[in-house]
């Protein structure tokens, strides 16, 4: 079982998940994270550090989330890994709550 990132994330991005992931499981594209199935080893450290509240076990991720559980998995597999902490967007915190995001995803 993986965890996944959702919707809040979008445009948001900010990476304190990252530090705290000990098998690297997350990919970064231009603005939103992805933990790949593959890599995540469950151990579940990463969800409170995510200042967005955006990332959830794959069996617990918010009915109308389900499309990033594959989402996740695909783009992990095209995305480069991110290891470090990076600046969160200037606008991140405007945009953290703002429902229906997946519009703005930039792949």
């Amino acid at each position: 079982m993986a965890f996944v990132v959702t919707d809040n994330c979008i445009k948001c991005k900010y990476t304190d998940c990252v530090a705290v992931c000990p098998a690297d499981a997350f990919f970064a594209g231009p603005n939103f994270l992805v933990i790949s199935p593959t890599a995540c080893i469950d151990c579940g450290l990463c969800e409170p550090e995510c200042p967005a509240q955006a990332i959830y076990q794959q069996d617990a991720v918010p009915p109308g989330q389900e499309a990033f559980i594959e989402l996740n998995a695909e783009l992990s597999e095209i995305w480069p890994n991110i290891t470090e902490v990076q600046p969160a967007p200037d606008d991140a915190d405007a945009w953290n709550g703002v429902a229906d995001k997946l519009k703005y995803l930039q792949t």
